[in-house]
């Protein structure tokens, strides 16, 4: 039997978790679907599947064998899509990750205007500030922060550079004052995330560029940063955020910068994705249009953008 489509039969045998359903996936019958598993094992000289009567389940090899399988099965859509009209217009489901944070407050307002220029492309996208595995996730590109980790054989593109700053709402600055020194954080009620390692302390670097632990303490703690940002926003304290996400906030007044003559470090944007050796047009077109956004991956366009429409709202 063709070993490629015995490949792509145990892979929708999995996927779909018995061969009879399978077989209708695929329209083909019980039969046949189980001579191609069968003809896999045989070839190999291992047992892929576990059967019981009730489930089917990856013995370890066919894990191993599984996510090399998808691999090729993906590179083969891929090279299909190239050398087809495919390749000239970009179609079918292009699954982007991306950062929790920079989805919300950035990828949202760009992703109609690229569905709007490939209208035959179905966007799936995940938002998570988990640590993903674009190939063993099946992502076609991601969207990671600094602190996110990510396999070095990828292809990764920077997009821009994100300052951390510290804010706080106008109300709250005239009700408890502005910190003037680092030091002062401190003494704030400061809306803080609950990760172990930002709990209790915030990593921020002085005026010379050394990092500086200083204690936090206040009412509010999560895991989620835009509600931070809505606790921020309602004058409950202080907060420190990537300038993508509070950048509208300073520009329209909501929210005021402090301490703005330290700098408290700066978050590369990156766009990832696996390191191929052809592209399909799906995810070409997606790279072209995210560059076309951040024509300067120097820069920090966000706050440069906040400065801005202040120094016009001053005049």
């Amino acid at each position: 039997m063709d070993r490629l489509q015995s490949m792509r039969v145990f892979a929708k045998v999995v996927e779909q978790g018995s061969f009879a359903r399978a077989a209708q996936a695929l329209e083909l019958s019980n039969a046949v679907v189980t001579r191609h598993v069968a003809d896999l094992e045989e070839h190999l000289g291992t047992r892929l599947l576990n059967r019981t009567t009730r489930k089917l389940s990856l013995t370890e090899t066919g894990h191993a064998y599984l996510e090399r399988v998808l691999q090729i099965l993906q590179e083969v859509e891929d090279a299909e899509a190239i050398a087809s009209a495919q390749s000239k217009k970009p179609s079918g489901i292009l699954r982007i990750y991306s950062h929790l944070g920079f989805g919300q407050q950035q990828l949202a307002q760009l992703l109609p205007a690229y569905a709007s220029q490939y209208p035959d492309v179905t966007l799936d996208v995940t938002l998570s500030d988990r640590t993903v595995d674009l190939v063993e996730d099946r992502f076609d590109v991601g969207i990671f922060i600094d602190f996110q980790k990510f396999d070095s054989s990828m292809i990764a593109r920077q997009l821009a550079v994100s300052e951390a700053l510290l804010c706080a709402s106008p109300d709250y600055v005239k009700r408890h004052g502005a910190p003037e020194e680092l030091d002062d954080i401190s003494r704030h009620s400061c809306l803080n995330f609950s990760y172990e390692q930002l709990r209790h302390h915030w990593p921020v670097k002085d005026m010379e560029g050394n990092t500086i632990n200083i204690p936090v303490t206040g009412k509010v703690v999560s895991n989620n940063g835009d509600l931070l940002r809505h606790c921020a926003l309602a004058g409950m304290g202080i907060t420190i955020r990537p300038s993508f996400a509070l950048g509208d906030d300073l520009a329209a007044g909501r929210l005021v910068r402090l301490l703005p003559d330290h700098h408290l470090g700066q978050l590369p944007v990156m766009l990832v994705y696996p390191s191929r050796r052809l592209l399909s047009a799906k995810v070409r077109t997606f790279v072209d249009f995210m560059a076309r956004q951040f024509p300067r991956p120097e820069e920090d366009p966000w706050q440069s953008r906040a400065m801005q429409q202040g120094l016009r709202a001053a005049v």
